[in-house]
């Protein structure tokens, strides 16, 4: 397998982790809520990261700082973006409309007319996921405009994460990266939660959460970055919707329309011919 196939079955396995770790931090909202949920997570992946890669190891200049720095932020408030609206709409909805930002990215990075081609068939998957129908009226605003604005600093965590992949490894890049992010939410939880984040008794749960939504994804995308373009990640990250959707159904119980499920299919198709053409153009 090429470096190409391999990133692009790295990115596969990052994606089927985070979405599986979104399904499981709901059971951490009624204890916590979302930010604290959010704080919790990005805490304890910070940890975990420091402890395995060990980036003091190597002293960062003012370039590196400034890349990881940017990284960092825009980690801390995509997650939160997020979690804010996962706690008020479905999750198949919420990387639904949080992924405009991703889709955004791979449009404007485009060159190539085939490009257009998988962009067109994400697009329309994103159509047939949003809630363009009457019921859509029953969603929660707020939670679509976190989901929004999600969607502008996950296209802020592609731009910059690459950015700091490029100057950074990627293990050293990601621990860095998810510390700044950690710094940054800290204080808001802390604020929001107080005490009720030291709970021993969601401690294993927080851990999994962690590790599937943060430690391990993080990572993977971050090896990710450096070996694909910002185009191809980010279409690439069209199967989010559709994953998505299928952990709300397998681990919510939040069921699938048929148009959610023409969606699945529409978004696949823009995946593997996005990774197909890749693999084309770098040979």
């Amino acid at each position: 397998m090429n470096s190409v196939g391999l990133s692009v079955s790295t990115l596969l396995v990052a994606i089927l982790s985070i979405q599986a770790g979104a399904a499981a931090a709901k059971g951490l909202f009624p204890v916590l809520g979302a930010v604290g949920a959010t704080t919790l997570r990005i805490f304890l992946a910070a940890i975990i990261l420091l402890s395995i890669w060990r980036p003091w190891r190597t002293p960062i200049t003012r370039k590196e700082l400034r890349a990881v720095t940017v990284y960092g932020i825009s980690l801390a408030l995509m997650n939160l973006s997020y979690y804010l609206s996962l706690a008020r709409i479905p999750l198949g909805i919420a990387v639904a409309l949080e992924f405009t930002g991703p889709l955004a990215v791979a449009i404007f990075n485009s060159r190539k007319p085939i490009d257009f081609v998988w962009a067109f068939l994400a697009v329309v998957g994103l159509i047939l996921v949003l809630p363009l129908s009457s019921s859509s009226t029953r969603l929660d605003p707020l939670g679509m405009t976190y989901a929004l604005v999600g969607g502008l600093f996950w296209a802020m965590y592609i731009i910059f994460g690459q950015r700091a992949g490029a100057t950074l490894t990627g293990g050293r890049a990601t621990s860095l990266g998810m510390t700044v992010a950690a710094l940054v939410i800290l204080p808001i939880g802390l604020f929001q939660s107080g005490h009720s984040l030291f709970q021993p008794s969601i401690l294993p749960l927080a851990l999994l959460v962690a590790v599937l939504s943060s430690a391990l994804p993080y990572s993977l995308e971050m090896i990710s970055l450096k070996n694909l373009p910002a185009k191809t990640f980010g279409i690439l990250l069209s199967l989010e919707p559709a994953v998505a959707a299928l952990a709300g159904l397998i681990f919510l119980g939040e069921n699938l329309s048929l148009l959610q499920w023409l969606a699945v299919l529409s978004v696949m198709t823009a995946s593997f011919g996005s990774a197909l053409t890749a693999k084309r153009q770098r040979e």
